[in-house]
């Protein structure tokens, strides 16, 4: 089985673009391959004021064959960006490193593009077959990323490796060789997602599963994926029934029973509580520190090598809470939107409050989750069976 790793680095704002550029292609030259090829894309905002892309052809006219309008995806507005990806008249067609050097240079000062994408890839890391022709973020590499947000630029720097697995091993075999000193030169990895690729894609719609980065990936088990979609289906259904089983210790309000006074409290430090009720469960607590304000996940293993999956969104936007329940396996992931109170809106957020309403939230929701493992969870494992030992979400 072939299996797509899927590794984040970190990322600074503070290093120039063209000087992570330059440290990731250097690492190209150093591990003893080949020059990689360039995909690239130089990308307009959809309103602007003047255009980063006619300033870059009046220093660069012979880029004007890259120029393109055509959306980037289906159903998306039309961009004018520069680019050798699909859409354009030139597409694969190859550009001196020299020049993406001097375009990078003048990111974000001379050339304030709205986004910014530089993929490197050579033959040694793999091809994408078996991957849907719009999952271009898995294509094997390493892929920077610059982009404009209302917080200032936003940096990425990302790889894609494909290894071999088989069903029984207890590990993954890491990328080895001049794949892993290319690695090396990315600096310090933050997390790894696995994607399981299929062997084959079939004709008409592909059955996918959304890993936690967000992207959809062709299910490598779509029987076992079926099947814990029944299961999801039904107790989607039962949502209330499963509430009053799970005894909820608290009969929080709902939103219009609350005062605005209680609307505008807020919580203080949130992991504590959690800490305190899912630890006991058997669940790491991992999120509020500044770089994840916002969201906690918290995560663990059952016997047949599924991992438990507790989302929650704290106030990204609001001093709101979402809650949701994740089971993942190999090829599939069963999901449930869990109401901290059964007056809650079924699918919505609710609020916060103060740290004693926080606590109350936290062990409702750990009520729940004790009750899905008792019933939701041996009926997803009995639907799909054992994962391997190997396979893990994200860690």
């Amino acid at each position: 089985m072939r299996v797509a790793l899927l590794t984040s680095f970190a990322a600074s704002r503070k290093e120039p673009l063209v000087a992570m550029m330059d440290r990731v292609h250097q690492g190209f030259l150093d591990s003893g391959l080949s020059e990689p090829f360039v995909r690239f894309n130089f990308a307009d905002g959809m309103v602007v004021s003047f255009s980063s892309v006619d300033r870059v052809l009046k220093r660069h006219p012979e880029l004007a064959r890259f120029v393109t309008d055509a959306p980037a995806m289906p159903g998306l507005p039309s961009q004018r960006r520069i680019t050798n990806g699909s859409t354009s008249s030139a597409a694969d067609d190859a550009v001196p490193y020299a020049t993406l050097q001097a375009i990078a240079a003048g990111v974000p000062r001379s050339f304030p593009f709205h986004g910014v994408a530089i993929h490197f890839h050579s033959p040694e890391f793999g091809e994408a077959a078996g991957m849907p022709a719009q999952a271009a973020a898995m294509m094997p590499g390493i892929t920077i990323t610059d982009s404009w947000w209302v917080n200032g630029r936003n940096r990425s720097l990302s790889a894609r490796t494909i290894v071999e697995a088989e069903p029984g091993d207890k590990k993954l075999p890491s990328p080895s060789g001049p794949i892993a000193i290319v690695l090396a030169a990315c600096g310090k990895a933050r997390k790894t997602i696995q994607a399981p690729l299929a062997e084959s894609l079939p004709a008409g719609p592909v059955l996918a599963v959304r890993l936690p980065s967000g992207i959809p990936v062709a299910s490598s088990n779509p029987e076992a994926a079926r099947a814990v979609h029944e299961v999801v289906v039904k107790y989607r259904g039962r949502l209330p029934e499963i509430i009053q089983q799970a005894g909820l210790p608290h009969d929080l309000p709902s939103r219009a029973e609350m005062t605005d006074a209680a609307l505008r409290q807020t919580a203080g430090p949130k992991k504590p509580a959690l800490d305190r009720v899912f630890k006991p469960m058997g669940y790491s607590v991992r999120g509020g520190t500044a770089s994840e304000t916002g969201s906690f996940t918290l995560r663990r293993r059952t016997a047949a090598n599924l991992t438990l999956e507790l989302s929650l969104d704290v106030g990204t936007w609001s001093h709101n809470v979402t809650a949701i329940f994740f089971v993942w396996g190999l090829g599939f992931k069963g999901t449930l939107i869990l109401p901290p109170t059964a007056k809650a809106v079924p699918g919505g957020q609710y609020p916060i409050g103060d740290a004693e309403q926080w606590q109350k939230i936290v062990e409702n929701l750990g009520a729940l989750v004790a009750e899905l493992e008792r019933t939701f969870v041996p009926e997803v494992e009995t639907a799909a069976g054992p994962s391997p030992a190997w396979y893990h979400p994200e860690t």
